[in-house]
């Protein structure tokens, strides 16, 4: 009895242990058919649509195999030994960034696309729909090598991934597209500056292939070229924008395409006026103001005139710091130049004032000093020739005018008759010279001579002439 008793209870055990299994997989099986019930009613029911197969979740249909990459040498361009490959571009100017007179460059950011066809990257679609692409698979096909003439710095935009596209059409037609900005130079123009307008473009050209392999036109001529309208610069006023195409020639490789996007800047004139004309107009009529001063205010005068003499140097020093230093004249450099000679000749002309009144004082004081010693002592004069006057204080005035044509000899006292009468014997010779040339030369000189008179006739002068410059210089350069 007791051997018996341990193989029933393995016995047990082993059937509770199946009872326990077949339980679970019944338990199962009713999840299943559950599920799949719920399976059959989502496809008999109508609240849920088709969705079409995701293609990128199967290997057969992975990029590379849909257009070949890997069955073709993209290194080569299309047609590879036939015609040259027309190549169709078109650009979108999103910005003009800056325009640097002193570096002679312009800066832009544009989008850049091409056109052009490639059988090798036709594929069959039952939808005739175009593949998108970013900038990954243009490193796998070929694209063409388009580059900007004449560019100093340029680059693709990276931000946050590179802004490239790419679209293939079923037929094998394809868009490559890229946001690009560009610094390239641009042959500037100042001799009418800052009334000028300058004209500058951006060249495109395939760099490897001429045009027995690849042909670059505009797609659609000039509307291949679209601009955005709130395009504004500080500076400048956007008049044109247009498009033309020639050949380019090099000695050494041959003839390419090259596309050109050409636009006219024309400069903005009120901001120079405020800074740099208007300035140097004032500085030349405050010169002016030293023609009222008293010829006698020498420190007034003197100061005056150096404090616009050195404005205008400065005036004409900030200018010239914004510019190239080119080799020829500027229109402003005409302007500034002629009104620094105005106000440099304002200060020449005290400078003339001042010596001929110190001259004219002492040619007075001379007078003076002769005329108190005649007074003081009597003498009498001797000349060398016969002719004889006798001044004894009762001559007329007539008789000293005449006496404009002869000159003055040494005086020899004389003493003549018992009662020692003083008088004066000038004997006179006669001059060389007549009285009427020495006339017109007091004429001619007393305009000099007064400084009065100079200040008065600067008044007029000086303010005449400007006026007169300035209506040539702006009837010129407007």
């Amino acid at each position: 009895m007791l051997c018996i008793m341990p193989d029933l209870r393995q016995f047990l055990i082993l059937v509770l242990f199946l009872g326990s299994f077949g339980e679970c997989r019944s338990k199962h099986s009713t999840r299943e058919r559950r599920w799949t019930g719920a399976v059959e009613t989502q496809k008999h029911g109508t609240s849920l649509a088709k969705k079409p197969p995701d293609v990128t979740k199967s290997r057969r249909l992975k990029t590379e195999q849909l257009l070949k990459v890997d069955d073709h040498d993209f290194t080569m361009r299309p047609a590879f030994g036939g015609p040259a490959i027309p190549v169709g571009v078109d650009v979108q100017v999103e910005s003009l960034d800056s325009i640097s007179e002193v570096d002679m460059d312009f800066t832009m950011t544009l989008y850049l696309r091409h056109y052009w066809k490639d059988e090798r990257l036709s594929f069959t679609s039952t939808t005739n729909k175009s593949m998108t692409f970013d900038g990954r698979l243009v490193k796998k096909i070929w694209v063409p090598d388009v580059f900007f003439v004449h560019s100093k710095r340029s680059f693709i935009h990276d931000t946050t991934t590179e802004n490239i596209m790419l679209r293939v059409f079923p037929d094998g037609h394809v868009l490559y597209s890229l946001r690009v900005t560009v610094t390239a130079a641009c042959n500037m123009d100042f001799s009418r500056f800052p009334l000028d307008s300058q004209s500058c473009s951006l060249e495109l050209e395939s760099y490897a292939y001429t045009d027995e392999d690849l042909m670059l036109y505009w797609k659609s001529g000039d509307e291949s070229l679209s601009i955005d309208d709130k395009i504004s610069l500080s500076q400048f006023l956007i008049q044109k924008f247009h498009t033309t195409s020639r050949l380019a020639f090099y000695s050494s490789t041959g003839w390419y395409n090259r596309l050109y996007i050409n636009f006219t800047l024309r400069r903005h004139i009120f901001f120079f006026l405020l800074q740099t004309y208007f300035p140097a107009t004032l500085m030349v009529m405050l010169s002016w103001v030293s023609f009222w001063i008293d010829r006698r205010a020498v420190p007034a005068r003197v100061s005056l005139g150096i404090t616009t003499v050195l404005t205008m140097s400065t005036i004409i020093t900030g200018v010239n710091a914004s510019m190239p230093r080119v080799s020829y004249i500027k229109a402003v450099d005409i302007y500034l130049w002629v009104s620094f000679v105005f106000v440099f000749l304002s200060v020449l002309e005290y400078a003339a004032v001042n010596y001929l009144t110190t001259v004219q004082e002492r040619r007075e004081r001379k007078l003076r000093d002769r005329a108190v010693r005649e007074q003081s002592l009597p003498c009498t004069c001797g000349m060398s020739h016969t002719r004889t006057m006798m001044l004894d204080g009762t001559y007329s005035e007539a008789d000293t005018n005449s006496l404009a044509g002869y000159t003055e000899a040494p005086m020899v006292p004389d003493e003549v008759g018992p009662e020692k009468q003083e008088h004066m014997v000038v004997h006179l010779s006669v001059s060389s010279e007549s009285t009427n040339t020495k006339k017109k030369g007091i004429r001619a000189l007393r305009i000099m001579q007064n400084t009065h008179a100079i200040d008065k006739y600067s008044r007029m002068i000086f303010p005449g002439a400007y006026i007169i410059f300035n209506l040539i210089y702006w009837s010129v350069y407007c």
